[in-house]
């Protein structure tokens, strides 16, 4: 265990699962809302273009000031309720570095006062004036320095409620956003646990089935054994990628249909390790005590021949998770995932069909692509561990 401790692949692969657990607590929004213009650039990068801004008018902060040095950013939005304590007038009101007063949004003796905005909108480019081809974001955005929104009157009753405002700028956040204006970085986290479940669920339930094809193949021997042999050969010589593409066809694209059909076709070659290693052990002294002594073949498989296959059974189990990663990200890169599921190769599937390749939107492709590579050389790595704690021979090239 130390020796496993001492692994920086095992520290990173807590990291991973600590970020997919505590990700939704590290976003107050839903991983499908939009934050910002599509491909906005990650904050770091051209820093000469207009950021995306969030903030709320509350009945505590009924105003907010900003400092704006760009140019005039894409678009706005601005939506939200408040609720007032009796029926009265209120007006949002938009104030430019210059002294204009650009009333937004009114209401006339209401309960309660409701904004929805979009600067695309044409009746928002009638309301201040403009022309259905004019830019409303020039007129708010006339030059450089201090913006402020505020509720209009000061002293208006509001009991309850709150009206949000986005500006939806060029760059946004860590990793930037997609072509629907979500944030990558979000779902950057979010492919991790996907990509984690689906790994790790398949490999354990192919584990299974093979461990138990493997013990009693080489445990009962015979005609058990060549039957059940001649199956894993079968499924070998069987092309992976095209029937996982058919049965992800068939049986629907959902994330446990996949975690299933993938399970399916990869247990046979822990049922080969298996088998070979229960075929040594088969005729050895304990085993031949057990059976003198009446203990049942299920008692002596599961109570002592499986206890032995343990260390590399882990270490199968490690090895066989970035193949099943693999495959799940190939699949939903193909189309054949559960549209509704954000993982690393739905995400690269989207890159792809949105013209993320061409465009140069790299944000979009490297953040998916360099986590799946990481975290199959993670299970790799920590594979190559697991065997070698099992087998000292295999250190360093050591003596045998």
């Amino acid at each position: 265990m130390k020796r496993l401790l001492r692994r920086f692949s095992f520290w990173l692969l807590i990291g991973f699962i600590l970020a997919g657990i505590w990700r939704p607590s590290l976003f107050d929004m839903n991983a499908e809302t939009q934050v910002a213009s599509p491909f906005s650039k990650p904050l770091w990068i051209g820093k000469d273009s207009p950021p995306a801004m969030t903030f709320t008018l509350t009945p505590k902060t009924r105003a907010a000031q900003f400092q704006w040095v760009y140019p005039a950013p894409p678009n706005i939005a601005i939506w939200g309720t408040v609720e007032l304590n009796k029926p009265s007038s209120a007006s949002l009101v938009w104030e430019t570095p210059d002294g204009d007063r650009i009333e937004i949004a009114r209401n006339e003796d209401l309960p309660s006062f409701n904004v929805d905005i979009d600067g695309r909108d044409m009746s928002f480019k009638t309301s201040l004036g403009l022309s259905p081809f004019d830019n409303p974001m020039e007129k708010l955005f006339p030059s450089k320095g201090k913006y402020t929104l505020r509720m209009s009157p000061d002293d208006l009753d509001i009991r309850s409620g709150a009206i949000h405002v986005r500006i939806e700028g060029a760059r946004w956040g860590l990793l930037g956003t997609d072509q629907r204006g979500r944030d990558v970085f979000h779902l950057f986290l979010l492919g991790i646990r996907v990509s984690l479940l689906v790994g790790i669920c398949a490999t354990i339930l192919a584990t299974l089935l093979g461990v138990s094809v493997g013990l009693v193949a080489g445990y009962a021997g015979g005609m058990v054994d060549t039957i059940l042999m001649r199956l894993v050969d079968i499924l070998l010589a069987i092309p992976g990628l095209p029937i996982l593409m058919v049965l992800a066809g068939i049986w629907g694209k959902g994330l446990w249909q996949l975690i299933v059909i993938l399970s399916i076709f990869s247990w046979m070659g822990t049922a080969r390790t298996i088998r070979s290693l229960t075929l040594s052990l088969r005729e050895s002294a304990f085993v031949e005590g057990l059976r003198a002594l009446g203990a049942r073949p299920s008692y002596i498989m599961y109570r002592h021949l499986l206890p032995e296959s343990l260390p590399i059974l882990l270490a199968n189990i490690a090895l066989g998770v970035p193949s099943a990663i693999l495959a799940e990200a190939g699949l939903s890169f193909l189309g054949l995932s559960d549209p509704r599921i954000i993982s690393w190769g739905r995400m690269l599937n989207e890159a792809h069909g949105f013209g993320a390749f061409t465009t140069g939107a790299w944000w979009l492709i490297l953040p998916p692509g360099v986590g799946i590579s990481l975290i199959c050389l993670v299970f790799l790595d920590l594979g190559r561990t697991l065997e070698e704690m099992a087998d000292p021979r295999l250190r360093g090239g050591g003596k045998r």
